[in-house]
């Protein structure tokens, strides 16, 4: 979808401390050979801090920097993938209140690590769709520290990191144009994290912890849903990154960096840059080697990163890509207008 006339005014992340994956093999939480393989430097850990809180500091350091009253926000589109408070709770209402505290709607996304292009989509349209909405604003949160899943060993292509970010959409200007944003899915291959999980009643009710790789692993090994045991899943992610670069009217010599998720260094390699023929140099390895992976927050600490460090300037066009159990492939261009 080419879209034209909003921009990101803002953009903030939480303060999370690191924890060094040495520390972890030091303390017995992973095997130091996968340690080692994953070539992750530290991951951002936040204790005991709620995920939504982690959201709302984002929130109000990217609206404190965006120029963006808070009376022009005309709605909150909070994402996320892990649980994030009390059960049947509203925690998009909760970071309106902190951080807006306007009687506009207060939506939650949920589409795994991709929740964050959705939520953008999503804030986009509803901007285009009123021409007396100027802005809103884009949260992401999570805390993976629960009983619910052991962070360190719960995917070989990532370790699970603690976050929180925000963007302000604007159709006033700000650092940065959204020239355009699409996703694609492949239904078929929903299977792939489902497993063996029966789906009533849901695990995470029962106990059972999450693990991406045992479900994958049964995936691999029984086949489900009638179709084949795997296919390739780059295919779609090509897909839509043609599809996207096609809309914003550029090519892939055109985009300056690319922000991707915060997996393992093989993980990286085989799930995004190999497919896209992108060298290690045009992502951002440098950076989410140190913090890991934060599921939708990945792409707003990845944008902040290149344009507060001067990595990306004025003119420079960034793509943003990632994907989600589904699956779905997402992305995004976005050009450069402003230094910070």
């Amino acid at each position: 979808m080419r879209v034209d006339g909003v921009f990101f005014a803002g953009v903030g992340s939480a303060d999370v401390e690191c924890v060094l994956l040495s520390e972890a093999v030091e303390s017995g939480w992973l095997d130091a050979e996968v340690a080692e393989r994953s070539g992750l430097v530290s991951v951002t850990v936040a204790g005991g801090v709620p995920a939504p809180d982690l959201a709302v500091a984002a929130g109000r350091r990217a609206l404190a920097g965006s120029g963006v009253d808070v009376v022009d926000i005309a709605g909150v589109f909070h994402t996320n993938v892990h649980p994030q408070g009390p059960d049947g709770w509203s925690a998009q209402h909760y970071v309106n209140r902190n951080t807006v505290n306007r009687p506009v709607t207060s939506v939650e996304i949920r589409n795994g690590c991709i929740g964050f292009f959705s939520a953008v989509h999503l804030g986009a349209c509803f901007l285009v769709a009123d021409v007396g909405r100027s802005a809103v604003l884009v949260t992401a949160g999570d805390n993976f520290g629960t009983p619910a899943v052991d962070r360190w060993s719960a995917s070989r292509l990532f370790v699970l990191a603690d976050g929180g970010g925000a963007v302000v959409l604007s159709k006033r200007g700000g650092f940065a144009r959204l020239v355009a944003i699409d996703s694609v899915s492949d239904p078929s291959l929903e299977y792939r994290h489902r497993g063996g999980e029966r789906m009533f009643p849901p695990g995470i009710t029962t106990g059972r912890m999450l693990n991406f790789d045992e479900r994958l692993e049964y995936s691999r090994r029984e086949g489900l849903a009638g179709g084949p045991v795997f296919t390739d899943f780059g295919a779609v992610l090509i897909d839509t990154v043609e599809r996207v670069l096609k809309d914003a009217g550029v090519g892939l010599d055109d985009i300056a960096r690319v922000v991707h998720d915060g997996f393992t260094q093989e993980g990286l390699h085989a799930i995004f840059l190999d497919p896209l023929g992108i060298d290690e140099e045009r992502g951002i390895w440098e950076y989410t080697r140190t913090v890991g992976h934060a599921g939708p927050v990945d792409q707003i600490r990845g944008l902040e990163y290149l344009w507060r460090s001067g990595a990306v300037g004025v003119g420079d066009h960034v793509l943003l890509v990632s994907d989600a159990p589904g699956m779905e492939a997402a992305c995004a261009v976005v050009e450069i207008m402003d230094a910070p």
